[in-house]
């Protein structure tokens, strides 16, 4: 098991620094684009077997279905581990502010706070009409800006954290004596 360095007091914690958590969450955004592809493979397979046209097909019962797929994915890792895989190679556990792991219903919480990184851009991307490329355009912008405004924070965290009570803390494991 891993100890949490520098989080003697749990609400006084400073966030691991920025440059990691981003690359954690490119490194998130390279796993999901592979997670990602599960529920349309799924449909693929359906349709190949049975020759009928699958639910999924739709463009928006495909998004719905791969944003529950992220769901359980964010909300059973946060839950059960502390972390992803990325998180666990930048060295990286969320936790609450009393330090604790979070249950299933906070990193659920979590996990639909958090998509405030991406809904202002895919609201004015929908409201606009904009192609797909003027909309990870205005995500990536987006991104950059919210990452930022975790520097606003008194401890560095990023905002969806400090909504619902939970942290990013370093987590390194404890050397062997």
């Amino acid at each position: 098991m891993s100890a949490v360095i520098g989080h003697n007091s749990p609400g006084a914690a400073l966030a691991p620094g920025l440059a990691r958590r981003m690359a954690s969450f490119v490194y998130e955004g390279l796993l999901l684009f592979g997670i990602g592809l599960l529920p349309g493979a799924l449909g693929a397979l359906f349709v190949a077997l049975t020759g009928h046209q699958h639910p999924l097909q739709s463009d928006a019962a495909l998004r719905a279905i791969t944003l529950l797929v992220y769901a359980v994915y964010f909300s059973w890792f946060w839950s059960v581990r502390g972390q992803t895989l990325p998180m666990q190679t930048w060295h990286i556990r969320v936790v609450t502010v009393e330090g604790r792991p979070l249950s299933q219903g906070r990193a659920l919480a979590r996990f639909i706070a958090s998509c405030a990184w991406f809904a202002p851009a895919a609201l004015l991307a929908a409201l606009n009409g904009w192609t797909r490329w003027q909309g990870l355009a205005a995500a990536a912008v987006g991104v950059v800006g919210y990452a930022l405004m975790a520097l606003l924070h008194p401890r560095q965290q990023f905002w969806h954290d400090a909504l619902c009570g939970t942290q990013l803390v370093t987590d390194r494991p404890v050397p062997s004596a």
